[in-house]
């Protein structure tokens, strides 16, 4: 007579050690907490006890949800509650796989039930996506009884552990895709290797971390980062996700750089029942004319050309034999590009590592090409440029050119004569320290962006059609001050001005730069923008008087020479700003906002004293 196993929603069943798997029973006494986890996890898989939340992800162009991401718990009453301890609990027992399996189930089966629309993500990791590759079929079965089609699901590789199979995952990945699945390539910038996955199975969806979202209209270096990921994606024809998205002002510079998709609290939290639509707050931030201010200060890029991308790599004669190539990769796991060039110096293209292995490997490639020379398979699109050639002509010319040049990179020559090779790693890590090392610049003395990021800010409002108004803000009699107080009184005052300005601005909204010297210039967004103005002009009224002599401020005034020695007498230094309203379609370029506002600063300075003058004419 069999014993049955007694079951509970809450009690474990006492298991033998005996039957723990090999990873559980490495050593001869496991620690008890190790065997407890690993009753937990079959409990759990066995009786389908993970819980599911859904988070939407939304479309910025539409505002409208894109789809969900779906994440499990564990039991609330059990320790694996939280999905950190649950996955560690089972890579440590050896059942990634079954939780990996049973996880895939309570998803797909409660997005269909809830009947959510769009696309559902579905987590699953690199290593169990290959083993999940044998049970295709169960995997299309299940599809098919939830009543939902390979199109609507989207496979969200996680990587948290070494990816180092890339031809078993471009197998698995083969056969999803015929199918009709998506593929997304999960926290990308945090993984072991996640840009290698990204080259490698080249995904329909890339999610950029947390980390360089969270933060970004402070950090100019998460904005860049985040730049150069979105331009490489457009031109592999990914989609960009941005995850962790909990402010505002997050999401509209998101938005604003040409991200697709975003997910995070600010636009909904995981929950049991989700929104079926987009919260009206993130509509408005979506649908706002208004631009967030980029935390970055730029500068003239350094002139950089391919050669500094020069990488040495001896090349192969196309007279090489197919089979002797094979040799040279078989020896060197790390050699993954090798250029085919004539005796006279002439390149003639790239053979690429993976390209040529998968084909040499199939059967009775060897014996029909072994002998036969390398040229057979040199890629002909391969693309061929002069060292001297700019870094930004080079980018352009890469995105035009066949997408294999991004990824197994490029010749760089010397009049025509074969150099060495660049690859296109080192091109987008190149541009990002370019484009990090212009965000570092701004006035040596304010450490506010000068004329070139006013210029791109005022370029950006105009282009999204926002309305705002700029002002030029300058000092009066600022130059007999600095004549009589000195050059440190004058930088005091300089300083003193910019940080009455910034305290009078919204920074998620307004942009203050510094043009030179004592002159300002303003953008608000701010909708109570005159107010503001007011608030800078009085402050800065109030906050001067501490660096005037006493006996200045008594007369009113500065008492100077003139180059005569004629006696001269100047009024205290002042204020003025000269404002202009920029509704869209009044003005096309940066240059025409800039003549307008200083036409409204030289009419305000006519005035005695700390003056606003706002113009009201239309161009």
């Amino acid at each position: 007579m069999s014993q049955k196993k007694k079951k509970s929603s809450i009690g474990l069943a006492v298991q033998p050690v005996s039957s723990l798997p090999a990873a559980c029973t490495a050593v001869s006494d496991p620690p008890i907490s190790l065997v407890k986890n690993y009753m937990w996890l079959q409990k759990i898989v066995e009786n389908d006890l993970l819980g599911v939340v859904f988070q939407p992800l939304i479309n910025f162009r539409s505002g409208e949800i894109y789809g969900f991401e779906g994440l499990v718990r564990g039991p609330e009453a059990s320790p694996l509650h939280m999905p950190v301890a649950l996955f560690r609990a089972a890579e440590a027992c050896g059942m990634g796989m079954e939780l990996d399996c049973s996880a895939q189930k309570a998803v797909l089966s409660r997005f269909a039930r809830l009947g959510l629309p769009g696309k559902v993500f579905v987590n699953i990791s690199p290593q169990g996506f290959c083993q999940q590759s044998v049970r295709f079929g169960e995997v299309l079965a299940l599809i098919k009884n939830v009543g939902l089609s390979p199109e609507r699901v989207v496979i969200e590789l996680t990587e948290n552990q070494p990816t180092t199979d890339f031809r078993a995952m471009r197998d698995s990945l083969l056969t999803y895709r015929r199918a009709g699945f998506e593929i997304a390539l999960d926290d990308l910038g945090e993984g072991f290797a996640s840009l290698r996955l990204w080259s490698e199975l080249k995904p329909d969806y890339v999610k950029i971390d947390m980390h360089f979202v969270q933060g970004i209209n402070l950090d100019p270096l998460k904005l860049q980062f985040l730049k150069a990921i979105q331009q490489v994606a457009q031109s592999e024809g990914s989609q960009v996700i941005a995850e962790g998205i909990e402010t505002q002002v997050e999401l509209r510079i998101v938005r604003d750089l040409g991200i697709s998709l975003g997910q995070g609290y600010f636009i909904a939290r995981p929950t049991a029942s989700p929104p079926l639509a987009t919260p009206v707050e993130v509509l408005e931030a979506v649908g706002s004319a208004g631009i967030a201010p980029y935390p970055q200060l730029t500068r003239p890029g350094r002139q950089v050309t391919a050669e500094k991308l020069l990488i040495p790599a001896v090349p192969i004669g196309p007279d090489t034999r197919n089979d002797e190539l094979f040799a040279m990769f078989e020896a060197d796991k790390d050699l993954r590009i090798v250029p085919v060039v004539r005796e006279d110096g002439q390149p003639l293209g790239l053979i690429a590592r993976y390209r040529f292995t998968d084909a040499y490997a199939r059967p009775y490639r060897k014996e029909l090409f072994g002998r036969r020379t390398c040229e057979l398979f040199v890629d002909p699109s391969t693309l061929i440029v002069e060292r001297t050639v700019g870094i930004h002509d080079l980018s352009q010319s890469l995105a035009d050119s066949q997408r294999t040049n991004l990824l197994d990179g490029f010749i760089i020559t010397d009049q025509g004569r074969y150099l060495g090779i660049g690859t296109g790693q080192d091109l987008i890590r190149e541009i990002t320290e370019m484009q990090i090392d212009a965000a570092r610049h701004s006035n040596p003395l304010t450490m506010l962006p000068g004329s070139v990021p006013i210029n791109e800010h005022l370029d950006r409002l105009l282009a999204h059609g926002a309305p705002f108004s700029a002002c030029y803000c300058d000092l009066d009699n600022f130059k007999p001050f600095n004549d009589l107080y000195g050059y440190q009184r004058g930088d005091e005052m300089i300083l003193m001005t910019a940080q009455v300005l910034v305290s009078c601005c919204d920074g998620e909204l307004d942009f203050v730069g510094h043009i030179g010297g004592d002159d300002f210039f303003v953008i608000f967004q701010s909708p109570d923008w005159m107010e503001r103005c007011e608030s800078a002009l009085k402050a800065f009224e109030q906050s001067s008087r501490r660096i005037f002599s006493e006996e200045d401020l008594e007369r009113g005034g500065m008492a100077a020479e003139d180059r005569r020695g004629n006696p001269v007498f100047y009024p205290l230094t002042a204020l003025s700003i000269g404002a202009v309203r920029v509704e869209p379609g009044l003005y096309t370029t940066h240059k025409e906002v800039s003549a307008a506002a200083t036409e409204a600063k030289c009419q305000a300075k006519r005035e005695t004293g700390h003056t606003l003058f706002v113009e009201r004419r239309h161009p």
